[in-house]
């Protein structure tokens, strides 16, 4: 028999915590300092001890910590991977044949999407859009696409559409997962968030390129003079806006690659030694098709082709493993055998810098939510399993007659929350916050915790990631194009809004 549920000074403040973060970040302040006198008033309350209050701070970091420290590692090794390509210019040659095929502006915008998606997809939008921005920016320019278009199509399908999934790193969903509880599975919300983020990514796009479409000209060389001729102060400056800081961040990368010429590509290839040349070439086809192997093993076994599915962290470890073996492959061939020895732990150390660097707020904040998840609880309070009260689950269970029993007004819920917490600028923030209303409201409603937090964080990641805030990443984007920010969050908003409406919507028909 289920015992009854008594409400305690607990539930509240966790409560009174929760709502001073979303206001905290509706502010456009950072989150960390809240979540951790959260943290402590919440396992004093719980405790009684101040002693087990100040432990219980780093306990629920510690904790985090060892959920999601896979993630670090993920990222660590992608960006090692992507710091050895550029060692061999190998990046510029996975992108640069794609400046061929732009013969127009309209093709140009669909092109600049496409690529956009797909290294972002595989190394996020940070490095993904000075490369792309430097390398094909100027030619869909020269073909005719105005800079206002481009920005559009690269914020959408980077920032928007393969951040806001995260499919291949996993950051988001894993995230997502642990805070909604054990029995939501970070694939299955990987999965949807995958299904949700091209649903709203086509129809945004689609959108916004009928709002541009009028603005396509002829291709014309006078088009990219008169572009580079703008004023670069365009962008919206920014100081800490942002949780993981993502605004500082993007104007670090802003300035890694120089607008691409032709006679700059040249010369960016030609700084490549004639022995590399070849293995240049080499990495630019392998490192595509090994990580498109590695994205058929995931997917092969939703289609019902017998292939073993990836359990647990297996997909992650795998993306790793995976960047791990090509950034030594990739240094040795760049390197040498003796060199390589010592550069790969530099470009291992580079890339743990800046995982922390983007990720590392995210330890106390979800501290501060792990605590009212009774499995996480457990730990952070250092009692035995299954006797840790889940305070955000108990609280919506005793008052859950007060809840309307209508999968669209909880849906559209959670998917405003998840783009409250996108205001401060960050996309991933707010997560923690999204899979644990999804993890507590789902089974109180009927409706799939999975399925929900993977609309909370359509609507966290695409807010904050980068397509409806100017102080987010959006600056780089702004700045590559030379467009002002503010304009481009005018732009993007009815078409972004619109897609996150239907995704919502198809998020119903199809697994509530």
């Amino acid at each position: 028999m289920q015992h009854e549920v008594v409400i305690g000074a607990a539930h509240w403040i966790y409560l009174m915590g929760v709502a001073v973060i979303v206001l905290t970040m509706i502010l456009r302040a950072n989150v960390v300092v809240p979540s951790i006198v959260g943290t402590a008033l919440v396992v004093f309350a719980l405790t009684g001890s101040p002693v087990s209050a100040l432990a219980g701070v780093f306990s629920a970091s510690l904790v985090a910590a060892k959920e999601l420290f896979n993630i670090f590692l993920v990222i660590a090794f992608m960006t090692a991977l992507l710091n050895a390509l550029k060692t061999l210019r190998s990046d510029i040659r996975m992108v640069e044949p794609f400046r061929v095929v732009m013969k127009n502006g309209h093709s140009a915008f669909f092109i600049l999407a496409g690529v956009t998606y797909v290294i972002s997809l595989f190394f996020w939008p940070t490095p993904a859009v000075p490369l792309v921005s430097a390398i094909l920016l100027p030619a869909a320019i020269a073909a005719g696409l105005p800079p206002l278009a481009g920005a559009m199509a690269i914020a959408i399908a980077g920032q928007g559409m393969a951040l806001s999934s995260d499919y291949v790193i996993g950051v988001a969903p894993g995230i997502s997962a642990k805070a909604a509880g054990a029995a939501v599975s970070a694939a299955v919300v990987a999965d949807r968030a995958l299904t949700l983020s091209i649903i709203t990514g086509a129809i945004a796009l689609c959108l916004a390129y009928l709002s541009m479409r009028k603005h396509i000209v002829p291709a014309s060389g006078t088009l990219l003079d008169r572009w580079q001729q703008r004023a670069s102060g365009t962008t919206l400056g920014v100081d800490g806006g942002g949780t993981f800081d993502k605004a500082e961040i993007a104007r670090a990368t802003a300035h890694e690659e120089p607008l691409a010429t032709e006679s700059n590509i040249e010369a960016s290839l030609s700084m490549v030694e004639r022995k590399r040349i070849k293995w240049s070439k080499c990495f630019a086809i392998v490192t595509p098709i090994a990580f498109l192997a590695v994205v058929t093993v995931m997917v092969l076994p939703k289609l019902g082709t017998g292939v073993q599915d990836l359990k647990g962290g297996e997909a992650a470890a795998l993306v790793g493993g995976v960047a791990a073996v090509l950034m030594m492959l990739a240094t040795l061939a760049a390197e040498g055998p003796r060199r390589m020895l010592d550069v790969c732990p530099e470009h291992i150390t580079d890339g743990f810098v800046f995982a922390f660097k983007a990720m590392g707020s995210v330890l106390p904040i979800a501290g501060f939510f792990f605590v009212g998840a009774g499995e996480t609880a457990a730990h952070i309070l250092g009692l035995p399993p299954g006797k840790a009260p889940s305070l955000l689950f108990e609280l919506i269970q005793s008052y859950q007659h007060l809840i309307p029993d209508n999968h669209m007004l909880v849906a559209f819920g959670v998917l405003l929350v998840g783009m409250i917490t996108g205001i401060d600028g960050s996309g991933f923030a707010g997560l923690p916050l999204t899979g644990t209303l999804a993890g507590a409201l789902g089974p109180v409603v009927g409706f799939d915790p999975a399925t929900l937090a993977a609309v909370g964080q359509m609507g966290a990641v695409w807010t904050g990631g980068g397509t409806l805030i100017a102080w987010s990443s959006l600056i780089a984007v702004a700045g590559f194009a030379r467009v002002p920010v503010l304009d481009a969050v005018r732009a993007l908003l009815i078409p972004v809004v619109i897609g996150l409406a239907c995704s919502t919507v198809a998020a119903m028909l199809l697994w509530s």
